[in-house]
């Protein structure tokens, strides 16, 4: 072992101090020995490899703490982990160039339905639903949140994409803006007071039989493919009103909210899609 200060070690490494001094905070990249008089840090000249490879794994702008993680791992699993990494970066590197497409040609005055659009019939359904304000950083916990309470008194199954809980997103939710945000949960109409007396947080509405325009997602889907998707059921919308001599579908999305069903259960629809966005275009009166 061959130890050197922490000035050579920045040398050789070709990392500044403040980098070393947070790769030691963070824990990924520690001194082979601190001195406990001085607090002078110093390192094996073994770790200049380590210090390599942690460059090289920021330049993938992976995280400190998911660096951390693969430096612990055997080199056969951290290729494989960084393999995963790029796919997934890869895949968003995608997302976010049609979207950049989408907004050229928005922008050049032309108008695209960017994804495949269906239309489907919703029956009138019974719901148990908690409603609340949050931001992007809020809404997982809150959905796992609303399926921790079903999984604690478990619920009957209905069958389909009728009988799926789905989130209904009232209001734009980013860091900037907080929704509202609705999780819903079909239940059988004939039981569902009797359900609903065993569910005091959650409130039993009934939502009408309707229409609805829908964008099933990708595999790997995003935030940039949902606003895509809700971007295509826009445009969709405003084709569907133009054909009918610019006649307002009726309701919009802000009369009974944007939908996304995450937590579908088969039989659904074919092909099965783990998610889709969707947006209610006709009531039945």
């Amino acid at each position: 072992m061959e130890e050197i200060s922490i000035g050579e070690f920045a040398r050789r490494s070709r990392l500044s101090l403040k980098a070393l001094r947070l790769y030691d905070e963070r824990g990924v990249l520690v001194p082979a020995r601190v001195d406990r008089a001085s607090g002078y840090r110093y390192y094996d000249t073994a770790q200049l490899d380590k210090a390599r490879l942690v460059v090289m794994l920021r330049q993938l702008q992976l995280p400190l703490a998911a660096v951390r993680e693969l430096l612990a791992c055997d080199p056969a699993d951290a290729a494989a982990r960084i393999a995963e990494h790029w796919r997934d970066a890869e895949a968003a590197h995608d997302a976010r160039r049609e979207l950049a497409d989408y907004l050229i040609s928005r922008l050049s005055g032309k108008r695209s339905v960017m994804y495949e659009v269906a239309t489907r019939e919703m029956p009138e359904r019974s719901l148990l639903c908690l409603k609340r304000n949050v931001d992007d950083q809020g809404q997982w916990a809150f959905g796992k949140e609303f399926i921790a309470i079903l999984r604690e008194r478990p619920l009957p199954k209905i069958e389909g994409r009728a009988g799926a809980a789905f989130c209904i997103q009232w209001g734009w939710v980013s860091a900037d803006s907080d929704g509202p945000v609705e999780w819903c949960k079909p239940v059988p109409q004939a039981e569902a007071r009797a359900f609903a007396e065993h569910y005091p947080e959650l409130t039993l509405r009934t939502e009408p039989a309707h229409r609805e325009a829908y964008v099933a997602l990708p595999a790997g889907y995003g935030a940039v493919h949902w606003q895509l998707a809700m971007e295509s059921l826009d445009a969709w919308v405003q084709e569907q009103e133009q054909e009918q001599e610019h006649e307002r579908l009726a309701p919009t999305p802000e009369d009974l909210g944007l939908r996304i069903t995450y937590l579908a259960t088969g039989p659904v629809t074919d092909p099965v899609p783990d998610c889709d966005v969707a947006v209610p275009f006709a009531v039945e009166r």
